[in-house]
């Protein structure tokens, strides 16, 4: 079942925020989600660990660098997806992590600073198709960025990406105050309630385009990888 891996060298690029999200979407439509929690921070744990979260989805922790591959092989063999969120550092757990995946995302904002980043994520990928002789289907996921305005300067970082064989996803990621709540209050973002947090038909649009493009590139990818 497809494993989809969250990897960025930088911290506070919407990495675990974009793994809940995505993971309650999948969630909220029937599916059997698991989460491994490789961020030794834990912070999918700790949202875990607030009362909403869906029904069928598992949060798995305590994962090392000896574990991860075993762990990821377990879930994937039970439910119909994994999603790893892994440290914001390189380390031989992320290495491992990716060498699983049927597609890495890699968040990162709008800035030249934080697409140098995203570059080191797409090196390490590189690296472990060399090492598995594998194609690893990976995209980047801009984040943090305004519904309304449309910096050159993301084009701009989109359009080098582009040129050097990297994809993004269309859809972004933007910044809502829906997406940092779950944090605070548990549960998904149709849980919360209009008192608790404004422009909640914005999140939770954002978060079925986000779960809509990331299942058809899972689609897409299968015919590559079964030839």
């Amino acid at each position: 079942m497809p494993t989809i891996v969250f990897a960025s060298p930088k911290g506070g690029a919407g990495k675990s925020t974009s793994a809940v999200v995505l993971a309650c979407e999948l969630a909220r439509r029937g599916a059997a989600v698991t989460m491994i929690d490789a961020d030794p921070n834990r912070p999918v744990s700790t949202w875990a660990r607030r009362p909403g979260r869906p029904e069928g989805l598992e949060v798995v922790a305590d994962v090392t660098e000896e574990t991860v591959i075993d762990a990821i092989e377990a879930a994937a063999a039970r439910v119909p997806f994994v999603i790893v969120d892994l440290e914001g550092t390189a380390s031989m757990t992320v290495a491992y992590a990716i060498s699983r995946a049927d597609l890495v995302i890699i968040p990162s904002q709008g800035s030249q600073l934080d697409a140098a980043e995203a570059a080191k994520a797409v090196r390490l990928i590189r690296q472990q198709e060399r090492a598995f002789a594998r194609r690893i289907p990976h995209a980047v996921l801009f984040t943090r960025t305004s519904a309304a305005i449309k910096p050159r300067t993301l084009q701009h970082i989109r359009s080098e990406f582009e040129a050097h064989g990297v994809p993004s996803l269309q859809v972004q990621m933007q910044e809502r105050e829906a997406f940092r709540a779950i944090f605070s209050f548990g549960g998904t973002i149709d849980g919360l309630k209009a008192g608790q947090v404004g422009g909640l038909d914005g999140a939770m649009k954002n978060a079925k385009a986000f779960a809509a493009e990331v299942v058809a590139r899972l689609r897409q990818a299968q015919p590559a990888e079964a030839a």
